[in-house]
């Protein structure tokens, strides 16, 4: 499925009266994990900028031991500092990467703005090298300008 057509889906998904908040980002991570192949994980990271970290929210894929990630640590944690897209073509060339998995081979971040704030980030992991495109970072940026308006 092309990243067109799951546009619409998304909206669909946010636009859901009946879902909870966590069950509308829970069903966008399932959404983007089963319709996109080198999207193996999926999931969303909150800000807390009074303790300066970031705590996982919903997500699809293996389990994680990285639940609070302090702001500056890790891919999240650049991402929590610098407002600003990052994509890991290869993460066993970062120096400040957090391992989650030896199948874990490359990895976008993108944060999510409400209000200009930046309050958290998707976070995609894939078992690829250097999978992601301009279009995989454009294609986000509209997914988190959609989570924005449940918030």
């Amino acid at each position: 499925m092309t990243f067109q057509e799951l546009q619409p889906k998304v909206t669909q998904i946010t636009s859901k009266p009946n879902l909870s908040r966590d069950e509308k980002l829970l069903a966008v991570c399932q959404l983007l994990s089963d319709s996109i192949s080198y999207y193996n994980w999926v999931g969303f990271y909150f800000a807390n900028h009074e303790a300066q970290t970031l705590h996982l929210g919903p997500y699809v894929g293996a389990e994680t031991d990285h639940t609070v990630i302090p702001f500056g640590k890790g891919i999240c944690g650049q991402v929590a500092v610098s407002n600003n897209n990052f994509v890991v073509p290869d993460v066993s060339a970062q120096d400040n990467y957090i391992a989650c998995s030896f199948t874990v081979k490359s990895e976008i971040v993108v944060p999510l703005f409400v209000n200009g704030l930046n309050i958290g980030q998707i976070d995609i992991d894939s078992h690829i090298i250097d999978p992601f495109t301009e279009e995989d970072e454009r294609f986000l940026e509209f997914v988190n300008e959609e989570i924005a308006k449940i918030y």
